[in-house]
């Protein structure tokens, strides 16, 4: 089994630049990193796309997008992911290292975002046209600050960055209506508490029992926040966050289907393969068939 390849962000920095931050035109970065980029793959960093040309699709942690003008795409650390673009397709990339961005914002976190902050929520926005000419504008400042040697350059870019997350939760928020009420956005502080538990205890613990206690909440608030936040239950939160794991073992580690499933907290094999089916639609097999073909 080929593993899938992991991008560290000083590949696609000269030396001039290796400040934890890169920036480029679509077209541009497609050109000059397509040996890193061809292939499925994995960053250690956020990565920021906007599409201005070009269609296509987009697949993060197999979930796939359309693309098309306006398409603006959020990715974190460890997500594997690739796309299939027109010739004509072209934009704006910038990325950053979780270093570089908490050297600014020591008590901002980047998982207050909603599609920075669950496997769950869409990591794509599509902006209609006049959303995607007001974010033109900022990604063309940071474009500018980033060939720039201007006083104070690093802030002024941490500033943009900051803007372009701003509208799109705001624009986020209209779209997903339970989320901007007000019992959302306080449901959504707890909510991330138990995600960043769950990412904790995941191939351990399964149970909503488990999370709600060390939340010191009962199972039955525990549920109805994850419902209010994200539409589904507990459960089906804590599978949908194993099953995802389990793909990204299933494509990038050599080892067998049955390690895979001991690694993830099964002892029975046969046991992963019903949850992956249910969860997944196709078998561990189907699914290594269907992404290593």
């Amino acid at each position: 089994m080929n593993s899938i390849s992991v991008l560290h962000i000083d590949l696609f920095q000269s030396g001039k630049n290796a400040s934890g931050f890169y920036f480029n035109t679509m077209k541009n970065h497609l050109v000059t990193s397509h040996k890193h980029i061809e292939k499925p793959h994995r960053h250690d960093f956020y990565v920021t796309v906007l599409f201005t040309k070009g269609k296509g699709s987009h697949e993060i942690d197999f979930q796939k997008y359309e693309v098309s003008e306006g398409s603006l795409f959020f990715m974190s650390p460890g997500q594997v992911h690739s796309w299939e673009l027109s010739e004509d397709a072209d934009g704006y990339i910038f990325f950053f290292s979780q270093e570089y961005y908490d050297m600014h914002y020591v008590n901002h976190q980047l998982r207050n975002f909603p599609f920075f902050s669950s496997a769950v929520f869409p990591r794509k926005l599509q902006l209609e046209s006049s959303g995607l000419q007001k974010e033109l504008t900022i990604f063309k400042e940071i474009e500018q600050e980033y060939h720039s040697q201007n006083l104070m350059k690093e802030d002024f870019i941490h500033s943009l960055i900051t803007q372009i997350y701003i509208n799109a939760a705001r624009q986020f928020a209209k779209e997903y209506d339970n989320f901007a009420s007000p019992a959302s956005v306080s449901y959504f502080k707890h909510y991330q508490d138990f995600e960043n538990l769950l990412e904790q205890f995941f191939t351990a613990e399964k149970s909503i029992s488990y999370y709600a206690s060390l939340m010191d909440v009962s199972s039955k608030h525990l549920n109805r926040i994850v419902q209010t936040v994200v539409q589904k239950t507990a459960t089906e939160v804590i599978t949908e966050r194993v099953v995802l794991e389990a793909k990204r073992m299933l494509m990038y580690l050599d080892e067998s289907l049955v390690e895979i499933a001991f690694r993830l907290g099964y002892e029975e094999y046969s046991y992963f393969a019903r949850v992956f089916r249910k969860s997944s639609g196709m078998t561990p097999t189907q699914f290594i068939k269907k992404y290593k073909s």
